[in-house]
């Protein structure tokens, strides 16, 4: 007889891996390893909450991913955000404050959040808000950055508060990255490597995977070139085709297949190397994880939405609590319809079944 799925024991089977990966991760330095040893605690204790919210029929998520600035200094090709205007030129214009985004850290926290992954626009640009991340020691905050904002304040800031970790994006090598990132990207992007080498500060790389460069970035030689500038976290995220014209780029069940079996071979080579894939396999989640099954995003604006590449919302956090966005009714009906299941093109379900999303929280509001 087949194992009943528990999204709770799966998810948090998949904190403790990560968490304990983190602590081999970082076993050289003894600093960054202190800070892991207590956030190791603060982890337990999260899981904790959360299971005994959900012996209550209430499931909360352990990750979320606030995008804390519609405002970014590139225009990188193919940008999701800038497709669906998350991100724009002009000035931003009743974005969270500061202080909001901290009342939002304080209430995740208390629900059990572990993981919260900043992202924009350019988060960098937002230095009061990652000050305030800063603060929430039981939180691991990855800063998913273009790099380009980096300098000796935040050098600093992350070298005092451990639980920020800048996870940079890169598309391979130079000609790969600049292509997409604009001339100069490369060379700004190894520096600020070498600098948080030379400082034995955590740092990650964010890839994103299409079918050009998936055999590039999973290479034995672009994995060294990251390992040998201390990168000791790599999270690879299926390209999500914005427009007819790059569809072709998306990961199919092909690549996919190519990409799980060439992780398996470099955790083998880099056992001290974080190496996740987003979404990952879906099919052992039970489907997407999105809508508050296993994270949820919230925009720059304080809409709760499914994930970033499902701009949806039917709820604000400037209205409500954390918690009530959690099980909002477009959520729930995501949650408990078929829309999660992950027989998709792409690193999004969502995206791709965007006009029934659309047409579904049309009716929720009518």
């Amino acid at each position: 007889m087949t194992e009943a799925f528990n999204l709770q024991d799966h998810i948090a089977r998949g904190v403790e891996r990560i968490v304990s990966d983190t602590l081999k991760a970082t076993m050289k330095d003894p600093r960054e390893s202190a800070f892991m040893m207590k956030f190791a605690a603060a982890s337990c204790k999260a899981t904790k909450t959360r299971q005994k919210l959900a012996e209550n029929g209430e499931n909360i998520p352990s990750f979320l991913i606030a995008s804390i600035t519609s405002s970014c200094n590139l225009h990188c090709a193919g940008c999701y955000s800038r497709f669906n205007k998350a991100t724009v030129d002009s000035k931003p214009v009743k974005q969270l404050s500061s202080e909001e985004w901290l009342d939002i850290f304080r209430q995740a926290e208390e629900l059990g959040v572990s993981f919260i992954m900043l992202a924009g626009g350019e988060p960098m640009l937002r230095w009061k808000v990652i000050e305030n991340a800063g603060k929430m020691q039981n939180i691991l905050f990855p800063i998913f950055t273009n790099g380009t904002y980096l300098n000796d304040s935040y050098l600093k800031l992350f070298d005092k508060s451990r639980n920020l970790i800048p996870v940079m994006s890169i598309e391979g090598g130079k000609e790969t990255t600049d292509v997409r990132r604009g001339a100069g990207v490369y060379e700004k992007l190894v520096a600020n490597m070498d600098a948080f080498h030379e400082k034995n500060l955590l740092f990650g790389a964010s890839i994103t995977v299409t079918t050009e460069n998936i055999r590039e970035v999973t290479s034995p030689e672009f994995i060294q070139t990251l390992a040998s500038r201390g990168c000791k976290l790599v999270f690879f995220i299926e390209f999500v085709p914005v427009t007819d014209d790059a569809a072709h780029l998306a990961p199919g069940d092909t690549e996919r297949a190519y990409l799980r079996e060439a992780m398996i071979r470099l955790r083998q080579v880099y056992p001290d190397m974080i190496l996740l894939a987003f979404p990952g396999d879906e099919r052992a989640d039970g489907g997407c994880m999105a809508a508050g099954r296993g994270f949820f995003h919230i925009n720059s604006h304080g809409g709760a939405e499914p994930c970033p590449f499902s701009p949806f919302s039917d709820i604000n956090v400037r209205d409500t609590s954390l918690r009530d966005a959690i099980h909002s009714r477009l959520f729930r009906a995501l949650r408990e319809g078929d829309f999660l299941d992950d027989d998709h093109v792409g690193g999004c379900v969502l995206y791709e079944k965007r006009d029934q999303v659309e047409a579904m929280l049309k009716m929720e509001t009518e």
